[in-house]
This record gives structure tokens, C-alpha cells and sequence, in this order.
């Protein structure tokens, strides 16, 4: 079925007899038993649904993680100076923040970097440990970076400087020569993790530091921290990651975080904390910082305890972000889609020179999102280009952009299943695209650019029990999304505008059933058009989302698209 916004969207195929299994074995209606099928639950997911769910540390008697530990320990005793060098994203903020806030309360003398991505660049790089090691530290620990820094690992063990690294992208042999790397990329027994951001990974790290020397931390009321690496890093909430979230969210206080409350606050956001306000919220406004202003904003928010200091930090940041928001919304402007399609009909591949750096990966973002299809986006940087990817669940970006490295075609690059990011010559960028295209053509076989609905529903099935069900799965996120429906014969009987952006309506069934529904973010497409001005049925995408008002909670209607 095409849409008004031109998409075609059919319905997820499930396998008719593992539903029927489900409602039967486990008592689950239709919908909840079809979505469960079409995420693939095993029997461990599907059995934790109903119960009360704990978080094991599963790396507990893994030797990488003991002999780190060691080495860490050996430090604390010794009063040694260590370093701390994160990424410039979510995930190395909340990394690096972890280590910080520990290192804090036992009192360890330490420092952390992190890169700014134009005068740096990515990664942990032998220019920048030049200047990282004047600081005289005796340990590095990198955190979400450091994987393909064989160069920088050598140049370090040089000056009698020990090294942990602890990431979780994709990794090349020869391995870097660190004391220890933490990477469940290597052949070491934990590949079934790689699912896990290093956040998660240095969060664990810790939990086994901590109960080795007995301090008395209470390293959970961080937990926040890995689900919001989590989210901003595009792993998928499903089995540990899903404990995780559930457990960070059921038991955080948001009058305990003085960082989050005051963007809350100043986001004029009153609800509980939910998973898709760290994605939406949060995230982005931390890493503002590190696309628009200064990479170590975030960082410095998340563990300092100063109410003026965090205050005045979240300002510049939330003004960051509206800056970003601004810079953004004028290269989508400029994009012609159109044209996108025409001359990209597998995977995606944007150059355009004038893009800022910190914004690529946000533009390459919404191109995967708006052709459901791999989207790369470069653009210059000094005497190099800069590129940063974003995928779709069937095509690992990060092996290829390793993969790219090794055959020399990029200067550096990292990223995992789902998103990368690289720096290439000039003179390399043809060789490269070839490169992309052909990979691409060799890996993926008749892949379909459909977009997915999950299921047909009534509207009169949308009520208090039908969000009661849907709260079962949750959260929601890569790997588990946001359930989408199709419902059908609907029209507008009142609509208004909100904030000059945002469209309410509320829509009639043919029996008279009433829905409120909502329309974010845009006026000037066809789908506002038709509910401003549309007077016959039509058929609604959308998810079925919880709304608050007056202290009740109600369903509403999230429009995606509409069919007519």
C-alpha cells in the first residue's frame, strides 16, 4: 500500500503456527503473541516477560576482566596517576563518567580526555597521546575507542605506560598491544555479548573492582548511565540490555541525578524518566557538546556535583543543541530526496563538503531512517574527509569499515553492526564508494525497502488493557521497536495546530469510535495537508502511545503516515 508520503507499506510476515504456540503455551492475546514472534523472543526472553527480572554479572570469572582488575588495583594501591580517554558520543561520555565518579569517591588522582572530533579527530591516536602522557600518567584506560590503535598502544608501551582498553567495536588482528583489552570482539569467550555498548562493559568492569577491594560505592545509582549508552548507541534492548533498562528505569530517581533533573527542567519535561527520553532528550542535548561546542561538556555534567556549575552546563548544552537542531534542519532543507532515490537505490552515499563535522552522523540518521536503507554522509575536514554511517539490522557497517581499513582504501575508522564512523583522502573516495556499492551488491540479496507495519488493529481495541499488554515487551528500542499499527477508516472530525509544528486531531471510526491522535513535528508535508484538509476515511500508521493529562493516563495515536 503506498502512502501519501510515497512509502509502501506492507505487513510484517510472522510464522501463523509459532503465534498460535505462544497464545497457547504462555496465554498472550494475538497482538502481543505476533510481536513476540516477529522479534524473534527466545524462551529465556519470552519466559522473562512476567517475572521479576535481575542483573547477573555475567563476566564475573572472565579472565580478560580479572586481569584488568589486576592491573587496576595494582594501580590504586601504588597512588599511580591514570588517564582516562572516552569518545566523543554518548557512550564514551557515560564510560568515561563511570570511571571518573569511581575514581572520585576512592580518591585515585586521574584525568580524562575527550577528543575534540575536528582537532583530534576519532579515536585514540598516537598525536593525541603525544600530548596526553605530558600529564606523566602511569595507566591509560580507553574507553569506547582504542580497538585499531595498534600505532598508539606501541608508542605507549615505548614510554612504560600501561594500557587497558576496554570497547566494543570491531577489531583487527594483529590486536593492539595492551595490558589488557576488553573487547567481546576477541576470540575470548564472550562474542554472544557483543551487543553490549562499553558503557555496560566498564559498568560490570567496575562492579568486579569494587567488590575485590571492598569499597563501599554504590555503583547502581549509575546504572542510568549504561541505558542511556544503550539507547544513544543503537544496541538492541533485548536480553541483558532489556534486564538492564528495566531495572535502571523502574529504580532511578530523578531527584537523586541533579544533571538529568535540571535538562528535565529545562526541557519543561515533568513525567518519570523513560527510555525514549534518553534517546530523544538527553542524548542528544550531551552530545551537543561534542558536535557544535566542546566534546568534554557532557562529561564534566555527569560528574560534577555543583548545582551552579550544572546548571550553567546544561544551559550552554541545551543551547547547543538548539544550535545543532537549527544547522540540521537547514541541510535537510537543502537535500533534494527525490533525486536520493533515483541515484541511490541500494545503499546511500552523501558528500557534501560543507556539512559540519559534528552533524554528519545526524544527517546520515535521518537519511537511513527516511529510505529505510544504509546512508553514509561525508564531508571535508581540513586535509581529509570525514564520513559517519548509520545502518539498517541487516548489514554490519562496522565490519565493513574495518574491513575498508585493512584494505587501506580509509585512514581510520571504527563502529559496530549499526553505525561507524571514518576518515578518508581525498583521492580515495571513488575507490571507496566502489568499494561500499560492491560490498553491498555481494552481501545483501533482494533486500526489500518496505517499511513495516506489525499488524491490523480495531480502533475500538485501543484502550487501558491494549497499553497493559503492549508494557509487557517493553522498553522499546533497536531490536524491539516501537510496535506499528494499521488501522482503518478513520477521518479527521477536529483538528489543531500546537506550537505551530504539531497537529492534534481527533479521528472517528466508522462506528463512532473516537481516537486522539497526535502528528509531530511537521506542517509542510503531504500527510498535514491531508489532515488539516481531508474530508473522506483514509487508513492511519501509527503506534499507540500513553498519554497524561489531568493525572489520568489514556491511549493516543502517534500518526506515521496515512493511506488513502
Amino acid at each position: 500500500m503506498i502512502s501519501v508520503s510515497g512509502k509502501n507499506w506492507i505487513e510484517r510476515k510472522v510464522n501463523k503456527n509459532s503465534v498460535e504456540k505462544i497464545k497457547q503455551d504462555y496465554k498472550f492475546n494475538e497482538i502481543l503473541s505476533k510481536l513476540i514472534v516477529s522479534r524473534n523472543f527466545d524462551e529465556d526472553e519470552i519466559n522473562n516477560i512476567n517475572n521479576d527480572l535481575k542483573i547477573i554479572n555475567i563476566f564475573k570469572n572472565n579472565n580478560d576482566f580479572k586481569e584488568a582488575s589486576k592491573i587496576l588495583i595494582n594501580s590504586i594501591k601504588n597512588n599511580e596517576k591514570i588517564c582516562i580517554l572516552g569518545d566523543y558520543d554518548a557512550d564514551g561520555t557515560a564510560a568515561t563518567s563511570l570511571l571518573v565518579r569511581y575514581f572520585n569517591f576512592i580518591k585515585q588522582p586521574h584525568f580524562y580526555y575527550i577528543p575534540d572530533r575536528v582537532k583530534d579527530g576519532y579515536g585514540a591516536t598516537k598525536k593525541l597521546f603525544q600530548k596526553l602522557i605530558l600529564n606523566q600518567p602511569k595507566l591509560v584506560i580507553m574507553v569506547d575507542c582504542g580497538s585499531t590503535a595498534n600505532d598508539s598502544v606501541d608508542y605507549l608501551n615505548k614510554n612504560k605506560i600501561k594500557s587497558l582498553i576496554i570497547d566494543h567495536h570491531e577489531i583487527n588482528e594483529p590486536y593492539p598491544k595492551a595490558n589488557v583489552i576488553i573487547n567481546p570482539y576477541k576470540d575470548n569467550g564472550y562474542l554472544n555479548y557483543n551487543y553490549l555498548c562499553a558503557t555496560t562493559l566498564v559498568y560490570f568492569f567496575l562492579e568486579i573492582l569494587i567488590k575485590k577491594i571492598k569499597s563501599k560505592m554504590n555503583l547502581s545509582k549509575y546504572l542510568i548511565y549504561v541505558v542511556l549508552a544503550t539507547v544513544c548507541d543503537v544496541m538492541p534492548i533485548r536480553k541483558l540490555n532489556r534486564i538492564i533498562s528495566i531495572e535502571a528505569l523502574n529504580k532511578f530517581d530523578l531527584n537523586e541525578n541533579f544533571a538529568f533533573k535540571e535538562l528535565y527542567k529545562l526541557s519543561n519535561k515533568k513525567n518519570r524518566i523513560n527510555i525514549n527520553d534518553l534517546g530523544f532528550l538527553i542524548g542528544p542535548i550531551l552530545n551537543a557538546g561534542g558536535r557544535v561546542g566542546k566534546s568534554s561538556y557532557a562529561t564534566e555534567l555527569l560528574t560534577i556535583n555543583d548545582k551552579i556549575k550544572i546548571q550553567n552546563l546544561s544551559k550552554k548544552l541545551i543551547e547547543l543543541n538548539n544550535k545543532r537542531k537549527k544547522i540540521e534542519s537547514i541541510i535537510l532543507d537543502e537535500i533534494n530526496f527525490s533525486n536520493f532515490q533515483k541515484e541511490n537505490k541500494d545503499i546511500i552515499i552523501y558528500y557534501n563538503p560543507s556539512i559540519k563535522e559534528g552533524i554528519i552522523g545526524i544527517i546520515a540518521a535521518r537519511l537511513k531512517d527516511y529510505f529505510n536503507r544504509p546512508s553514509i554522509v561525508i564531508t571535508n575536514s581540513k586535509n581529509y574527509l570525514k564520513g559517519s554511517a548509520r545502518s539498517v539490522n541487516n548489514y554490519n557497517l562496522g565490519r565493513v569499515i574495518k574491513n575498508s581499513y585493512t584494505k587501506g582504501l580509509i585512514v581510520n575508522g571504527g563502529g559496530h553492526k549499526m553505525a561507524a564512523g571514518f576518515t578518508l583522502k581525498k583521492e580515495n573516495l571513488i575507490k571507496f564508494k566502489k568499494y561500499i556499492f560492491q560490498d553491498y551488491a555481494k552481501n545483501i540479496i533482494n533486500f526489500d525497502t518496505s517499511f513495516m507495519y506489525d499488524a491490523e488493529i480495531s480502533p475500538s481495541a485501543i484502550n487501558v488493557s491494549f497499553l497493559a499488554d503492549m508494557k509487557k515487551i517493553e522498553p522499546f528500542g533497536n531490536g524491539n521497536p516501537k510496535p506499528i499499527f494499521l488501522l482503518k477508516d478513520l477521518k479527521v472530525i477536529k483538528k489543531t495546530v500546537l506550537k505551530n509544528k504539531h497537529i492534534f486531531c481527533i479521528l472517528k471510526s466508522r462506528n463512532d469510535f473516537l481516537i486522539h491522535s497526535i502528528f509531530f513535528h511537521s506542517l509542510n508535508n503531504r500527510i498535514s495537508e491531508h489532515l488539516l484538509n481531508y474530508k473522506k476515511y483514509f487508513n492511519v500508521v501509527g503506534q499507540i502511545d500513553e498519554n497524561f493529562s489531568n493525572n489520568k493516563k489514556s491511549p493516543q495515536l502517534i500518526i506515521k503516515d496515512l493511506i488513502l
